[in-house]
């Protein structure tokens, strides 16, 4: 594996074998030395042409334990926002000598092209492109499911999960239900009409409008953020109507199954898509999710790079 710019890149054994180098990466990191020599004198670089500073910061704080340096390159105030060609900027970032290079792009497909071209010859990871895919944001979900459910397995065998609300604009729900089915579990999508994608009877995924009937029957509640910032169109009446059919509050809450857990890949609309007193409880572990996901990058650089997984005590 050269690249990670899609989920369907993955083989399942691939897929667990991440998963597995992120558990012994994250027992690494809750030990007393925090630091691996892996990736001491690699270089990577967060080319992030679209803002998201959880994502970066992830991938940062991964490279570093890893010892590898670090380039930021954001979008504002950087030639990419002055008008210079993908193909220029990635011309620089190789000069730089750069040995991998983590991509968030507005436009879909521009990790793809930067993998394809002969300009990059480093890895190309794909930090979520358009409203294509966010491939690592998956693997962090998996690990985190795996983690809280997996009863030892090494897959998500028989688990049952829900995607709930804006699927439409949702990278992270096209690499999730991707991943999710092949690890193993079935998925049911819950959303209004209006945002769901079209095409999406040939995913492999059950359909709901009903997330009341939907709530009992699965083992993980995956909220979506409402991403109003892509919406030029209403797709929903108001606010006040989505959160009564679709928002995560602490009546639907009460109708959880037993040890079923609740996620968002954040940022979080709180009192929209989820409520505050939901996103903070028991059951709730979406500031886990944040720091698996470190944990996670540094198990796709590791393998990237270091070209072969972290297996218990191959330290």
């Amino acid at each position: 594996m050269r690249h990670l710019l899609s989920v369907s890149d993955l083989t399942k054994t691939q897929a667990i074998s991440i998963l597995d180098t992120a558990s012994e990466l994250a027992r690494i990191s809750d030990s007393t030395i925090k630091k691996l020599p892996t990736l001491r004198g690699r270089t990577i670089v967060n080319l992030f042409a679209e803002d998201s500073t959880r994502t970066r910061i992830s991938f940062e704080a991964a490279a570093k334990r890893l010892s590898a340096d670090v380039i930021n390159f954001s979008a504002k105030g950087s030639s990419l926002s002055k008008g210079e060609s993908l193909k220029d900027t990635a011309l620089t970032l190789q000069a730089m000598g750069a040995d991998a290079v983590v991509i968030r792009h507005s436009a879909s497909g521009a990790p793809q092209r930067l993998a394809d071209s002969e300009w990059m010859r480093g890895a190309v990871i794909n930090a979520g492109d358009g409203t294509h895919e966010h491939p690592s944001q998956a693997l962090l979900d998996a690990f985190t499911i795996r983690k809280h459910l997996g009863k030892g397995s090494s897959d998500l065998h028989g688990l049952r999960v829900a995607i709930v609300g804006d699927v439409l604009h949702s990278r992270v729900a096209r690499s999730n239900v991707l991943l999710l089915k092949l690890l193993g579990a079935s998925v049911v999508l819950v959303a209004p009409p209006t945002l769901l994608p079209v095409g999406v009877e040939s995913w492999p995924v059950t359909i709901s409008y009903d997330l009341d009937s939907v709530i009992p029957t699965v083992d993980v509640v995956m909220m979506l953020r409402v991403q109003q910032e892509r919406m030029g169109d209403l797709y929903f009446p108001n606010t006040r109507e989505y959160s009564r059919y679709f928002g995560l509050n602490s009546e639907r809450l009460k109708s959880m199954s037993a040890n079923s857990i609740i996620m968002h890949p954040g940022p979080m609309n709180r009192g929209l898509e989820i409520t505050a007193e939901v996103a903070d409880s028991a059951r709730s572990v979406i500031v886990e999710q944040v720091a698996n996901g470190v944990s996670v990058r540094m198990a796709i650089l590791y393998v990237l790079l270091a070209g072969q997984p972290l297996e218990a005590g191959n330290k």
